[in-house]
């Protein structure tokens, strides 16, 4: 009896190695379409032929666009919010706006004004210089340039500073330098003082709610640019 269970067991491991074996050379056997005979899969990774790769890189943009038509909106909105760029996500913004509003008249639609406009807050906000001074009531700033950075500065701060003169109960006054702009902002009280002093220079250029209807206005041809 004990032979006989050897035996059963014996023949048992056999066939077990037998379907190991018979299996791992089917999962390497190399595939009808391969005239050479070779596996696809070399040390765990697939091998491509470069030939392949403007195919491949068709139908990737094959299957994207039946993606999309599939859900029947832009890819942009598909989770995605940024167009990659500040001042082009400002302008699309405007066109979009502009395209859905059926009183827009396209006449008077000027988008380059409003390109040269995003330059110079560029300009104002990356580029130039800006030295502030506690004065009795709040600040005096010295915001200065070269070049285009210079235009800029003389287009927004004396625009900006009218915009917000008397926002919190503040003063606003600029004077135009030869090298750029004096922007004095105080207030009478003593909270928005502080509230002056920690905004600083760019957080004061920043204040107010006018920006975007301010865009929307250049672009329609409301506005003239650097007034």
């Amino acid at each position: 009896m004990k032979t006989l269970k050897r035996y059963i067991g014996v023949a048992a491991a056999a066939a077990a190695v037998v379907f190991g074996f018979a299996l791992a050379q089917s999962m390497h056997a190399p595939s009808p379409s391969d005239p050479a005979g070779e596996s696809p899969m070399t040390h765990g990774t697939t091998a491509h032929d470069p030939s392949q790769m403007p195919s491949m890189m068709q139908e990737h943009s094959q299957h994207m666009m039946q993606v999309q038509a599939m859900h029947g909106a832009p890819m942009a909105s598909m989770g995605l919010a940024s167009p990659g760029q500040d001042a082009f996500g400002a302008i699309q913004e405007v066109v979009r706006k502009l395209e859905a509003d059926p009183k827009t008249d396209w006449s008077k639609v000027d988008l380059e004004a409003l390109r040269q406009h995003l330059i110079d807050m560029d300009e104002v906000t990356l580029r130039a210089s800006a030295t502030t001074k506690q004065i009795e009531g709040g600040l005096a700033i010295t915001v200065t340039g070269t070049g285009r950075t210079l235009a800029a500065i003389h287009h927004m701060v004396p625009a900006h500073a009218h915009e917000i003169n008397g926002y919190n109960g503040w003063s606003c006054k600029t004077e135009a330098l030869p090298e750029g702009e004096l922007w004095i902002v105080t207030a009478g009280d003593g909270r928005q003082v502080e509230r002056i002093r920690a905004l600083g220079f760019i957080g004061i250029l920043v204040s107010g709610e006018h920006h975007q209807p301010h865009h929307l206005a250049i672009a329609k041809g409301e506005m003239v640019h650097g007034r």
